[in-house]
């Protein structure tokens, strides 16, 4: 089971993420009960489906996937969590910039995949607001090290629009 900090804190995952296997399609897929996180192909192909049957909904973005895709769509999702299937694939970055400053998603934006404690000072600069750690992963070492890696920062970004020399005036 993943561990999760959410708004400064270890939290209780209520979210499910929808699989596809193999011998699944998007179409033919069972959808389970409760919250779930939908791939984005489910989504495509059952939004209908989906909306008459849940009150939240999550979305899965990959980092293929396209955010223009979807941008109609943002105000039916209570969270969209972003994978970062490697280490060294940034664009969820990109995805998480682009839900915050050009399209206005204000609900939950979650790293979910292989998501590092180096890495949690900068996604929570792009929009990130909760993270999903692996298993062996330590969310409260995460907690402890990964939002402190720097003291100030001196660039605007989502969570800071404003640049250090504007602050200090």
């Amino acid at each position: 089971m993943a561990q999760l900090i959410k708004n400064g804190a270890v939290a209780v995952d209520p979210w499910k993420t929808l699989e596809i296997n193999e011998a699944d399609t998007a179409e033919s897929i069972a959808l389970p009960a409760g919250d779930v996180v939908f791939p984005l192909a489910v989504w495509q192909a059952r939004k209908a489906e989906i909306i008459a049957a849940r009150q939240r909904i999550g979305l899965l973005l990959q980092p293929e996937d396209r955010v223009e895709d979807i941008a109609a769509d943002l105000a039916s999702f209570a969270v969209i969590a972003i994978n970062f299937p490697k280490f060294v694939d940034g664009r969820g970055y990109s995805t998480a910039a682009l839900l915050r400053q050009r399209y206005g998603y204000a609900g939950e934006l979650r790293a979910v995949g292989n998501v590092l404690h180096d890495q949690l000072f900068f996604m929570k600069r792009v929009g990130f607001d909760s993270y999903a750690f692996t298993d062996g992963k330590n969310a409260a070492y995460a907690l402890e090290a990964g939002f402190r890696s720097f003291s100030d920062t001196y660039q605007a970004a989502t969570d800071e629009p404003q640049p250090h020399f504007r602050r200090r005036a």
